[in-house]
């Protein structure tokens, strides 16, 4: 009696799993990348967060990091801008525009001992290419150590703008 339990069990688990595989195939299956001849990414970015009952602040290393997804084609960064968050200008990391050859990535960095930025930070980043190109993956990386405990999270660019031409 135990045994059929346990089989109607395992094969009501195998049929959700064996739909849940093809609905996620099919829904994979029709997705359409959207090529780009550039973009303007805001990046959430936290130089710190709040912990504990006083809500003190817990100090975050971030690294932005800009990877070219495109198999052929080279896209250009034509500015990172670092913002606090009042929206104030904090750092100019590019003066004139860097040329990411395909698949390579570029990263900048903001030590956990600048918390100029806040807890709102964000990075306002532009890309471009002479061709329609795979967008990039724009992403900031926060983390923090003290005392033992360890933090760490990723955020993801959000395109705020699109290069009609």
């Amino acid at each position: 009696m135990q045994m059929n339990k346990f089989k109607k069990q395992m094969n009501t688990i195998f049929g959700i799993l064996v739909f849940t595989i093809i609905i996620t195939a099919n829904s994979q299956a029709g997705t359409e990348i959207n090529l780009s001849k550039g973009q303007t990414v805001y990046v959430s970015v936290y130089n710190h967060i709040y912990s504990g009952l006083q809500g003190r602040p817990f100090d975050l290393a971030t690294t932005l990091s800009i990877r070219n997804t495109d198999l052929k084609n080279p896209i250009s960064i034509v500015s990172v801008n670092f913002y606090s968050t009042d929206g104030k200008l904090l750092k100019e990391y590019n003066k004139v525009p860097l040329q990411l050859k395909a698949l390579v990535s570029k990263r900048y960095i903001i030590p956990e001992a600048e918390i100029s930025g806040g807890s709102g930070a964000y990075f306002i980043l532009k890309w471009k290419s002479e061709n329609k190109v795979n967008p990039p993956i724009i992403e900031a990386i926060m983390i923090g150590t003290r005392s033992g405990q360890g933090i760490s999270f990723v955020s993801s660019g959000q395109v705020v703008k699109e290069q009609t031409e």
